[in-house]
């Protein structure tokens, strides 16, 4: 490795440190070199996320076709990258050429993320379950996609798992997020299911009606929990050593996704439901504990 791709491998990490919040306890659990591929391909979904939705300081104030032209040239730019072409600009791209060589990454995950990201620009509801899924697919199981993948997995049977573990995950976001994406203007959850229910999404954060709210409520929630059941195999198709991280990054969104099961009206709360930092640490120590024990038994068969 390069002086200068050993310093970019290094900006990423910062820069998933400073900003990946869940992602981050589990991300540096993965050993070195796989650990260096998760922040680039971290730092490169950053990038794309703050061009849609603006980065923390608040700062992209900007109009929707201002956003689309800046998505069409980070996709221009990621499309040379993926066709081997030096691309110039921050740390990400250095890093990231080298993890789409070095783990052989395919061009769809990254095209498909930045579909669903463009998408996410101007989206206000989704119709049905089937354009929910599809979403989440996007957004959320193309990088689950990069990163078993970097894990060492490729076979079709191991992407639909992690398809569906990113499907899980991403629909823990959107339940949790209801109130801060409704003042986004967007509405993720299925619009027939609400019109079914008889509700409207501000029924459902003002928990108008608890009864109507709570028969809604928790067959959402236990799509979430279902799509952590059908992907558990996957956590086993890993070697040891690479196991811990998707360990944690699961018990942490799960433990949301409890969190909500035992009181499903907190969808609607004020206040974003998450666990503690110390639940956190906790998580990432047992993790490695686990990797230890792991690390002992023989490899289970795929």
């Amino acid at each position: 490795m390069t002086a200068s791709v050993a310093e970019a491998y290094a900006a990423c990490e910062a820069l998933t440190r400073a900003r990946a919040g869940n992602f981050w306890h589990g991300l540096r659990l993965t050993p070195r070199p796989e650990r260096d591929g998760l922040f680039a391909l971290y730092a490169w979904m950053r990038e794309v996320d703050d061009l849609v939705d603006g980065d923390e300081s608040g700062s992209a104030e900007t109009s929707v076709a201002e956003r689309l032209r800046s998505l069409d040239e980070f996709a221009a730019r990621t499309e040379r990258l993926l066709a081997g072409e030096r691309v110039e600009g921050s740390p990400t791209w250095i890093a990231l050429g080298d993890a789409v060589e070095r783990w052989r990454l395919p061009a769809a995950p990254f095209r498909d993320m930045i579909l669903g990201q463009r998408q996410d620009l101007d989206l206000e509801t989704l119709p049905d379950w089937a354009s929910l899924r599809e979403f989440c697919r996007r957004v959320a199981s193309t990088v689950g996609e990069l990163c078993v993948r970097i894990w060492g997995l490729s076979e079709p049977a191991d992407l639909a798992l992690s398809e569906s573990r990113g499907i899980a995950f991403q629909l823990t976001n959107i339940l949790r997020d209801l109130r801060e994406d409704r003042r986004r203007g967007r509405v993720y959850l299925p619009q027939e299911e609400l019109r079914a229910a008889g509700l409207s999404i501000d029924d459902l954060l003002g928990w108008r009606d608890p009864t109507r709210c709570l028969e809604f409520i928790r067959p959402q929630i236990e799509r979430a929990r279902r799509h952590y059941r059908e992907s558990a195999p996957l956590d086993d198709r890993l070697r040891p050593a690479c196991r811990p991280t998707l360990w944690a990054m699961t018990r942490i969104y799960s433990g949301i996704l409890e969190r909500l099961e035992a009181n499903p009206a907190q969808v609607a709360g004020r206040r974003r439901v998450g666990l503690s930092t110390f639940r956190k640490v906790v998580i990432a120590l047992e993790a490695r504990r686990l990797g230890r024990r792991w690390a002992r038994e023989p490899a289970a068969a795929p």
